[in-house]
């Protein structure tokens, strides 16, 4: 029996000794081991990657003009297929034709002086100033040698014959010139008269007009008229205005004639030698030519002129609104007269015989499992038919939409049957590989 319990009291005995230690030292805190914990197995989501999507234009454009205006002329209408480069509509114009005209006239002035510069001078220029000068020297000499004895000569001719003119206005007639005079006039009234009763012998006839007695009786009193115009002027005293002029034509020779008599002063001479030189400066400069500076700066204007002229064409080519590509006109936003807004959209053209595919709710949980040329099966709910196709492009960047991020696949079609239109509604199968 006493071997039998013996481990039983030395078990008691350690644990009362186990005990007795604890009660003696602090309790140590306990620490908790670290259970590790098993890896978890990730496996990559694989299977088609579903998707909604609408059946869009491969091509559209939403156009405006680049400037503001008013709207001319419409081209064209909803429904409209159009080429590419066809005029779609134009602004009203007046203006910018108005500035090419003057860019283009503006060109041509300084094309022109240009043009005479780089020519240099005529001949006929230089022959002006030539004669200047030629004219200037012979004052000079004029001026300080004195006037020759012919030019006095004629200078006084020219002085008695303007006091004659004079004279003779308040001597009236000679006795002669009164009798010819008388006689014209004489002669002139009997041929009036002899036509008058040429005339009275016909004048009850109703073509009298016709008649050449008619026209003898008008040319004797024009002739009659004429004489007595002439008879009266030689007897008639001279008019204020016929003294003046002969007042003033005496004083001007008499002016001449004590220039020519008279010695130069300093004043005059060094006037005359003045215009002497002014004349050789301006045929010297006209013999020299144009310099080089002035031609670059008629040259720089010509390049000037034309930028002007270009930029004035680019503001008309503005006003017409061309189409980019061919296609058809699916929306068309204005009228016309209406006022339209610089970068304003005014019509959409699209496409619409190359149609294709754009998811509108790519997750993107899904949008990496997805890879250009990766095939795809459409299926068009309004045909109920399935179309094959490839992944044609992944959008760069997500779209935010009701706050799922989503990105947008296009989706190139293999066939378009019958009856696809812009805007159908489609399910798309982007299939695994």
């Amino acid at each position: 029996m006493i071997h039998h319990h013996r481990p039983a009291i030395l078990l008691s005995l350690a644990l009362l000794l186990f005990i007795s230690a604890c009660s003696q030292q602090p309790t140590p805190e306990l620490v908790p081991a670290a259970t590790p914990i098993p890896a978890i197995e990730i496996n990559p989501v694989s299977g088609d990657v579903k998707a909604s999507a609408d059946i869009v234009p491969a091509q559209k454009a939403e156009l405006g003009f680049p400037v503001s205006g008013r709207i001319k002329r419409l081209a064209i209408d909803v429904g409209d297929h159009v080429k590419a480069g066809s005029v779609l509509m134009e602004l009203n114009d007046a203006a910018a034709q108005a500035a090419v005209a003057q860019a283009q006239a503006a060109l041509l002035r300084t094309q022109a002086q240009l043009a005479e510069l780089q020519a240099g001078p005529r001949q006929q220029e230089i022959a002006v100033v030539q004669a200047r000068l030629d004219g200037a020297e012979a004052h000079l000499t004029q001026v300080t040698e004195g006037a020759r004895a012919e030019e006095i000569v004629a200078a006084q001719a020219a002085l008695s014959a303007a006091k004659a003119a004079q004279q003779q206005l308040f001597s009236g007639p000679t006795e002669q010139d009164r009798i010819a005079a008388e006689a014209a006039l004489s002669n002139a009234e009997a041929a009036r008269n002899q036509a008058q009763t040429a005339y009275d012998r016909v004048a009850w006839h109703s073509d009298i007009a016709l008649k050449p007695e008619s026209q003898k009786l008008q040319e004797a009193t024009n002739n009659y008229e004429a004489a007595k115009a002439r008879y009266d002027a030689l007897f008639s005293k001279p008019d204020a205005a016929a003294v003046a002029a002969a007042r003033a034509q005496v004083q001007q020779a008499q002016a001449d004639l004590d220039r020519l008599q008279a010695s130069a002063t300093a004043g005059q001479l060094a006037e005359a030698e003045a215009q002497v030189r002014s004349a050789q400066a301006e045929l010297d400069l006209l013999k020299a030519g144009v310099r080089d500076e002035s031609i670059a700066v008629a040259e720089a204007a010509v390049a000037e002129a034309e930028a002007a002229l270009i930029r004035a064409e680019a503001g008309l080519a503005t006003t017409i609104l061309l189409a980019p590509t061919a296609g058809i006109i699916s929306s068309l936003d204005v009228n016309p007269g209406e006022m339209v807004l610089s970068g304003q959209t005014v019509l959409t053209l699209a496409d619409l015989d190359r149609l294709q595919v754009e998811t509108t709710d790519l997750s993107e949980r899904d949008v990496g499992r997805v890879a250009i040329g990766q095939p795809v099966v459409v299926f068009v709910k309004a045909l109920n038919t399935d179309i094959p196709g490839r992944v044609l492009s992944i959008a760069p960047q997500a779209t935010i939409i009701g706050g799922d991020v989503v990105y947008a696949v296009v989706i190139e079609l293999d066939e378009h049957p019958p009856g696809l239109r812009w805007g159908m509604s489609a399910d798309v199968d982007i299939l695994a590989e």
